[in-house]
């Protein structure tokens, strides 16, 4: 990154990045309402919030499984082409979801819960392809001086995905029901397919043919354990969000703490990712520079003090405070460790470096979620949230003590 100011809107000039974008906002439309809508439903179904935690690990599991072969792929083969059949996938997915929804008094709660979870098994598959490949894709679409500002316009759009989708999910489920919400996310998953479509593919990667994928996959994860600003960055992102996962628990919170049904948790859920676009607009005028280490490590310790803000509260508003703020310091921590990661890493290497750090971000959302489930069911909502958020803390203590380089880094230094 460079003192002068930068042109804020640089990357959003080239063609195939604005469709790029467009892609990602109508899959991550897509995404959130799928989420918002099955975590709903679920618990309505069973009121039980260990079955929340479920949800996460059948997405996760798949995703971690397949995420390095998947690395390997978009290292190998023609990036663009794998997030097509990825969307592709996701589009049958939420279509088998409506399906289900629409003979969902038929099949009766059993065979209904062992279809969604099967579907949302399919959808951890395709994600966990997506992952690695959508983030070695982006630098091919922008020459290294734009890739600062095409990640942070690629962040604040998930952002803005997430806020819409998140928040019409609610709205949706709860003014027109479970079936056409669904059917809404499977028109959105077909617009991003013809988005991905309308990117010309680029080159495939230079590779060394004579290797084999077992010798190319742990190339990747030496080159991610080697490199103490990688890992200690992305395991930093993997502890501090396992432990500070309330997300999962919102439909909780929505429904028999706070009391504001399936609209208030379309609201919550959208809280943090306003507070991330909010965030992200900033980033994308005002770009960092010095002490970003610092700064990750003290927005990820904010980011626990608001996730025990959270899990006291029992007002509405002061509960959307937390979150939103929450949201604010969170864009911070992953803007920096995505640029990071990216300026660190070798374009050869990307598909693979990428799927050692979805690995990691999946563990962290995904197995976050089935441990805030497993947790409250063990020892309440409140307190598991409590402590979820404690652990956090810890974990940024333990990391400014052991992982000097990332305290000190900054974009301004010779390392990237």
């Amino acid at each position: 990154m460079t003192k002068s100011s930068p042109d804020a809107y640089a990357a959003l000039r080239i063609p195939a990045y604005r469709r790029f974008l467009s892609m990602r906002l109508t899959m991550t439309l897509c995404t959130q309402i799928m989420s918002v809508s099955v975590g709903y439903f679920v618990y309505d179904l069973t009121g039980d919030p260990l079955m929340l935690g479920f949800i996460g690990l059948a997405e996760a599991l798949p995703a971690i499984g397949i995420s390095l072969y998947a690395g390997h792929l978009a290292d190998k083969l023609n990036r663009r082409n794998i997030i097509a059949a990825c969307i592709l996938v996701l589009l049958l997915c939420g279509f088998s979801l409506w399906m289900l929804a629409l003979h969902s008094e038929d099949l009766g709660k059993p065979l209904l819960l062992t279809g969604i979870y099967t579907v949302i098994f399919f959808t951890g598959i395709a994600r966990g392809f997506f992952s690695p490949t959508n983030f070695a894709f982006l630098p091919q679409l922008v020459d290294r001086e734009t890739l600062p500002n095409a990640i942070t316009w690629n962040s604040s759009t998930w952002e803005v995905a997430s806020v819409t989708g998140l928040g019409i999910g609610g709205l949706l489920y709860g003014f027109i029901g479970v079936t056409a919400t669904f059917g809404v996310m499977t028109a959105l998953a077909a617009l991003a397919f013809v988005f991905i479509l309308r990117i010309a593919p680029r080159p495939v990667p230079t590779i060394d043919r004579v290797e084999t994928a077992t010798e190319r996959i742990k190339e990747g994860i030496r080159f991610v354990f080697n490199n103490q600003l990688i890992i200690s960055a992305v395991l930093l992102d993997l502890f501090a969000v396992l432990f500070g996962g309330a997300v999962a628990l919102l439909p909780v919170f929505a429904k028999d703490i706070l009391k504001v049904g399936p609209q208030g948790l379309g609201i919550l859920r959208a809280a943090m990712s306003l507070g991330a676009i909010t965030m992200a607009f900033f980033l994308a005028h005002r770009p960092l520079n010095k002490g970003a280490g610092k700064i990750m490590l003290a927005c990820v310790a904010g980011f626990g003090l608001c996730i025990i803000g959270f899990g006291l509260s029992r007002w509405f508003m002061l509960s959307f405070f937390f979150l939103f703020l929450g949201g604010v310091l969170d864009e911070v921590s992953v803007f920096i460790r995505a640029s990071l990661v990216q300026f660190q890493t070798p374009d050869h290497m990307k598909g693979r470096v990428s799927s050692v750090n979805s690995i990691f971000i999946t563990s962290s959302n995904e197995i976050g979620a089935f441990e805030s489930g497993l947790a409250a069911s063990l020892m309440g909502t409140v307190p598991s949230v409590i402590f979820g958020g404690v652990m956090t803390l810890v974990v940024v203590g333990i990391t400014w003590w052991k992982a000097p380089r990332l305290r000190t880094y900054d974009f301004s230094s010779k390392e990237n």
